[in-house]
């Protein structure tokens, strides 16, 4: 089986190469320049690929300290996937698989995100993720091939340095968690959960074409995260349950100040973000094989 894959070289695109070759396929990249087992974008637009599937991963990630050009995100997200999709519509492949993002959909959940609330996306990096999915919606018609479109909330795995390293950080230096009193849920996804899914995406023609959400089965608190962090880390957790009020007050004061503990800030560390993965689960017919604890542990103990 042949497989043509965009993004490659990113931390899904590798944790995917490596898994994906346990199983023998044959697997072609899309890069910048044409080299052995990789073509250029270039002729990505006037070739028709002999593969299976397809499975773009390429994209430019959601930059939380909002220091990106707007544009670059339609230019890499939007048009090269349309440019990877018109290559599979060409083919005669069977599937196409897209990773896109549950900020496609909201920057905000009030309960539980499913597939079926109508997209609303506040960035640009989720609108230009939007505007790829709908670019493909629009274009399968008359398909015999599959398109399944995958919405991961926060992917996570050994040795991806970002959010849940720096509460590592803090954590071993026994920094105390101020925001104790705020009880939330945020949802993520082990990247070993996420190569399950797509290698049994690529095998069970059953699952039909569609948008799916994919996360972790449970939710975890901050306030549990930190517990979890601490104790791959054979530490106590030390979390501090400060007054709201006296939260929002400090926070108030760097809104004033333009410091970076503020009231954004503490939306973003204490805002509810829980998905549901029932749809997906259930077109699978299977179990996911990583528990949300036992995955963020994983990576946790990467980080040393």
């Amino acid at each position: 089986m042949k497989i043509l894959i965009s993004g490659g070289t990113g931390f899904v695109g590798k944790n995917l190469v490596s898994f994906l070759s346990l199983y023998g396929y044959d697997l072609i990249f899309v890069g910048r320049e044409n080299g052995e087992n990789q073509v250029s974008w270039r002729d990505l637009e006037n070739k028709e690929f002999n593969v299976d599937v397809f499975i773009h991963l390429a994209g430019k990630a959601h930059d939380l300290k909002n220091v990106s050009n707007s544009q670059e995100y339609y230019n890499v997200n939007t048009v090269l996937t349309q440019k990877f999709f018109d290559a599979y519509l060409r083919s005669k492949a069977y599937l196409f698989i897209m990773l896109s993002s549950v900020k496609a959909v909201a920057d905000e959940v009030k309960g539980i995100l499913t597939e079926d609330q109508i997209p609303d996306p506040k960035t640009h990096y989720g609108k230009s993720k939007l505007e790829a999915e709908n670019y493909l919606l629009k274009n399968t018609q008359n398909q015999n091939g599959r398109v399944i479109i995958l919405r991961p909330c926060m992917i996570h795995g050994p040795h991806n340095k970002g959010n849940l390293n720096a509460l590592n950080i803090l954590v071993k230096k026994h920094i105390p968690w101020p925001l104790g009193a705020f009880e939330n849920k945020r949802s993520f996804l082990s990247i070993d959960n996420l190569l399950f899914v797509i290698h049994e995406l690529i095998e069970n023609e059953k699952v039909p074409s569609g948008i799916y959400n994919i996360s972790d089965d449970e939710a975890v608190s901050t306030n549990d995260l930190i517990k979890i962090i601490a104790d791959a880390n054979g530490n106590s957790p030390e979390i501090w349950n400060l007054h709201p009020k006296i939260i929002h007050f400090f926070a108030w004061i760097g809104d004033v100040f333009g410091l970076g503990f503020n009231s954004e800030k503490i939306q973003k560390l204490t805002e509810n973000y829980v998905v549901s993965n029932f749809k997906l689960k259930l077109a699978l017919g299977k179990s996911l094989p990583v528990d949300a604890r036992s995955g963020l542990v994983k990576t946790i103990k990467s980080f040393k």
